[in-house]
């Protein structure tokens, strides 16, 4: 896609452009390329629209120059500099007026996953993938290594708790490197919705599960095939059939399990947190649910990996804050507890409703908003199945109609379908 070479500069001289900034995926390599020095410019239409001032006042406060979406970032670095390169996601199309504008003026354009693979080449980085709990696993390694005193970087989705209370936007974070980058451990969410996870070639490749979501299991399998021959030391995958072809000179975790050798025992489940023990050692989680074991148990294998002890890990882990949007408690009022959860998937869902309904003496009341129109009409019978295996009789379900993000999109499908 692109005739720019992220490595062909240093970050200080190069120049890059994020079109839809504020997006969780743009937002954190804007803010990461600003910490290495580097100039950063920025739009997004939601921007251009009033709205999300909070995020771009924290991009604003790190120097990334905001531009209105409308192909005038070409000027915005001044007279005497030409932008280096624009970095799209997928969701941006071809018919948005930065793209015009940087094909006219002939200005590089970088697939974020490209960017993102030079950060992971350059860095001795832990990536982190799976249809779920990828974002909650890259923020616990992060929370661990940072709490060991590793100096760890990070790049990720989901806005981790901790670093928004220091008032960053919470998914990305780059410390000064005591000797270069490459002794930086870098953490990172490697997504497999768009496919990109094949571009990466980690230190340290983590594989957590395989369910529906995007892209049938089979093409998503295939994909993790690609990472674990992509990653040049430590594998790690779950002790999940699907995967387990995977295993062969793997490092194996999962839950009292006979195939792991990394396993969490002798688990309580709480219902504000969780017990467990591995190898004798015994940890406290702060956020609740069997999965969140899971996500732990994982985390503690890549930490061991990067030659941290068991025992270091229980302080930074039993503190551990959270992410945004993962089973947040929002309040509590007239006997009514509020959940925020972004699960969008059914393995997700799953392990949301159960970990509500774990928590609750009463009834669930659960709204789940179906996000896009073609991942609804993918998920529907599974999202079907889910929800009506999960909730009992006195639980209600209310779903809203699909979001719609904007763009050219076929919309047939609603639902009234799925409720039906």
């Amino acid at each position: 896609m692109s005739s720019f070479n992220p490595g062909s500069k240093t970050s200080e001289e190069t120049w890059l452009h994020f079109a839809g900034v504020a997006g969780s995926g743009m937002s954190a390599l804007a803010q990461f390329h600003a910490f290495g020095g580097g100039l950063a410019t920025g739009s997004d239409r939601s921007f251009d629209n009033g709205q999300r001032q909070d995020i771009r006042k924290k991009l604003e406060g790190l120097g990334i120059i905001i531009v209105p979406q409308d192909g005038s970032f070409i000027g915005a670095g001044g007279s005497d500099r030409q932008c280096d390169a624009m970095v799209v996601s997928t969701a941006v199309e071809e018919r948005v007026p930065d793209v015009i504008a940087a094909r006219e003026n002939q200005v590089a354009i970088l697939h974020r996953s490209e960017l993102l693979a030079h950060y992971v080449a350059t860095h001795k980085t832990i990536a982190i993938t799976g249809t779920s709990g990828k974002s909650t696993v890259t923020a616990m390694v992060y929370s661990i290594l940072r709490g060991c005193r590793r100096n760890p970087a990070l790049l990720t989705g989901g806005a981790v708790n901790e670093l928004m209370a220091e008032g960053h936007i919470g998914n990305a974070f780059s410390p000064p490197p005591a000797d270069g980058p490459g002794n930086t451990i870098l953490v990172i969410e490697a997504d497999e919705s768009d496919g990109s996870v094949v571009r990466y070639h980690p230190w340290c490749g983590v594989v957590l599960n395989l369910g529906m979501d995007h892209k049938e299991p089979s093409e998503i399998l295939d994909m993790f095939r690609a990472f674990k021959s992509n990653t040049k030391d430590h594998f790690i995958v779950g002790d999940q059939e699907v995967l387990e072809e995977l295993r062969e000179s793997a490092v194996v975790f999962g839950l009292d399990s006979k195939n792991a050798g990394i396993q969490a025992e002798n688990i309580e489940l709480l219902p504000d947190g969780s017990t467990f023990r591995i190898d004798g050692v015994d940890f406290a989680l702060n956020v609740p649910g069997r999965f969140n074991v899971a996500n732990g148990t994982a985390a503690i294998t890549a930490c061991l990996q990067s030659g941290v002890r068991l025992a270091e890990m229980v302080a930074p882990l039993a503190g551990f804050k959270g992410v945004q949007r993962r089973f947040q408690l929002v309040g509590r009022e007239g006997g009514v507890e509020v959940i925020d959860d972004f699960a969008h998937n059914p393995d997700k869902i799953e392990a949301a409703l159960a970990t509500a309904i774990m928590r609750s003496n009463g009834r669930v009341l659960a709204m789940f908003q179906p996000h896009g129109y073609g991942p609804t009409r993918f998920l529907q019978d599974a999202l079907v199945e889910t929800f009506s295996k999960v909730l009992r009789p006195r639980d209600i379900l209310w779903m809203p109609e699909i979001y719609f993000a904007g763009g050219s999109v076929t919309r047939d499908i609603s639902s009234r379908d799925l409720i039906d």
